[in-house]
């Protein structure tokens, strides 16, 4: 990408979205186009070959999706697919029947099979059956990269795909049943706190293992991909460093500063027993993470407090 290449980012106003406006500022990009979900209904197929028809971007960062934690998916299966699904194919097909030049899609590391071999490696996708709490979510993400995939084979695109671990920080979604573990685990604590209870129940047993990313490390992995990565098969995004939720649980306490007793609920769903990802690949791209878990969870708490819409998110 040229520094006045047109660059449209779809779904700005996400974690993810958000990050890569930063990071694109940050290395001197100046021609970003947005729109709002108010201006511009991605599942709607008519208002998206309008928008491409008329703006003509070189370069598209495709990171809008409908996302939420195991309560969301599990209870809204037929909207998780159909959104997803929708927006994903209208972007895709109508940046292709405009000339766009590159298109990278994000996807989810729960694209996986549930028993996948630790780390996962890119290679592993469709081996076996996927996680039943997110499969709606990850077979509508697997459609998306695969169309990627498709296209380039078919006729001859340069679309790309990265598929990043769980992740967090600024401008995350901290909804109490709605959002992910870690922003939830932040916001339980922030208000126990607050409140000053003498114990806290998670979900589960804490025994699962989870990696987290530092969501500005993934933009800044995403920019680097666009401009020094091609091919079909889509790329991992991570640390290759894994924690427990039980670890996860009390380092996140730690940094808001509760103090109480943090008790399980086994009667919780736990999720995918391991989610490791082999980031091997990105490494020898030449990109690893900057970020450690503890000083990103500092930076995501510092978000948090400072986000006035929190309380309705």
């Amino acid at each position: 990408m040229n520094k006045d290449s047109k660059i449209y980012v779809a779904g700005h106003r996400g974690m993810v979205g958000s990050a890569i406006m930063r990071e694109l500022q940050r290395q001197g990009y100046n021609n970003i186009i947005t729109r709002t979900h108010a201006e511009l209904d991605l599942c709607r197929q008519d208002q998206v070959e309008a928008f491409f028809a008329e703006e003509k971007p070189e370069y598209v960062f495709l990171c809008a999706a409908k996302v939420g934690g195991i309560i969301a998916n599990q209870s809204s299966l037929a909207d998780f697919m159909y959104d997803n699904m929708m927006l994903e194919m209208n972007v895709i097909h109508a940046a292709w029947q405009n000339g766009c030049k590159k298109l990278e899609f994000l996807g989810s590391s729960c694209i996986y099979p549930r028993l996948a071999p630790q780390p996962m490696p890119e290679s592993c996708l469709l081996t076996s059956a996927l996680e039943p709490t997110n499969e709606a979510y990850a077979l509508a993400k697997i459609s998306g990269l695969k169309y990627c995939e498709y296209l380039n084979r078919q006729y001859g695109t340069d679309y790309i795909s990265l598929m990043p671990t769980n992740l967090y920080g600024p401008n995350d979604n901290y909804h109490p049943e709605h959002s992910h573990v870690l922003p939830a685990l932040i916001r339980r604590f922030h208000e126990a706190k607050e409140a000053g209870l003498t114990e806290v129940t998670c979900w589960g047993d804490g025994t699962p293992m989870r990696e987290f990313l530092y969501v500005d490390d993934l933009a800044n992995l995403c920019v680097f991909l666009m401009n020094n990565y091609s091919g079909n098969e889509t790329v991992n995004a991570g640390t290759g460093k894994e924690v427990s939720i039980k670890t996860l649980t009390e380092l996140v306490a730690k940094v808001v500063g509760y103090e109480g007793k943090i008790l399980w609920d086994t009667t919780r769903p736990n999720g995918t027993p391991r989610k490791l990802l082999d980031v091997s690949k990105a490494a020898a791209l030449g990109w690893t993470y900057k970020t450690e878990l503890e000083e990103g969870i500092r930076l995501a708490y510092d978000d948090f407090l400072n986000n006035p819409m929190r309380a309705e998110r």
